[in-house]
């Protein structure tokens, strides 16, 4: 008689309401659970096709009551055609290197990353973090992930990408980048390294995360095109004829 082991049930849990860090005035809950065992990176594929995000070992998703503005998104790597404005990104940053290093933290990473909290999020909780909390945030990883590096000709790390690989894409954490080199676009460009890099290895998708139409730090988002947003338990197409134009608005991490 064969003996199948029993598969450990999995548990989600509701966090206790804290203020929404994308629209003023508002709340946020979020519906979370543990990635661990064997089992971690089959259900951190699931959950992601679900809208689910990843910090450290955590799957997590918003069920804000009464609010919607969190949309799930993801670019469709395979039919990706960049605009002009990123074509002239291509343009400018044609002399970084990238490195594809693993999930390990490192003192010159953590230098970058708080020069880009001071100026670009000095208010925010990063902002306060110390070396081991950034550690964590980049090592504490029960999935295949790693950290992209973008280098000028002088090898000075200019930005980073902490990624996951999906079984069927790339996910993009967390970015972070050298907020003296703005004319470069960083945060752009590390999304248009990834769609490049899912095409090359033949990956349908690019997961950005949330896209928050009405706030100027994610609105970016949408920008990439085409792409798909979950709506209803479903993927569809973004609608580019209702969308506003978003040229001008700022960047921000993942």
């Amino acid at each position: 008689m064969l003996h199948r082991p029993t598969r450990r049930p999995q548990f989600f849990y509701t966090t206790a309401p804290l203020p929404c860090p994308y629209l003023p005035g508002r709340t946020e809950r979020k519906i979370v659970t543990e990635l661990s065992g064997p089992e971690a990176e089959a259900l951190h594929d699931r959950l992601s096709r679900a809208g689910f995000r990843r910090s450290h070992n955590i799957a997590y998703s918003p069920v804000c009551p009464g609010c919607n503005a969190c949309i799930p998104i993801r670019i469709l790597a395979g039919a990706f055609e960049p605009n002009r404005a990123q074509r002239k990104l291509q343009r400018i940053n044609a002399d970084l290197g990238v490195r594809e290093a693993p999930a390990r933290a490192t003192a010159e990473q953590f230098a970058l990353f708080q020069r880009y909290q001071q100026a670009r999020h000095g208010e925010g909780d990063m902002a306060a973090m110390g070396f081991y909390d950034y550690r964590a945030m980049i090592e504490d990883t029960p999935i295949t992930t790693g950290v992209v590096e973008f280098r000028d000709g002088r090898d000075r790390l200019l930005g980073a990408c902490l990624t996951d690989w999906l079984s069927d894409g790339l996910s993009a954490v967390y970015s972070f980048f050298d907020p003296a080199e703005a004319r470069r676009s960083l945060g752009t460009w590390a999304i248009l390294w990834l769609v490049a890099r899912a095409q090359a290895l033949g990956l349908p998708f690019v997961y950005l995360g949330y896209w928050v139409p009405d706030s100027r730090k994610m609105s970016y988002k949408s920008r990439f095109r085409p792409s798909e947003i979950l709506i209803a338990g479903a993927w569809r197409p973004l609608d580019e004829a209702a969308e506003a134009p978003q040229a001008a608005l700022p960047e921000t991490a993942a």
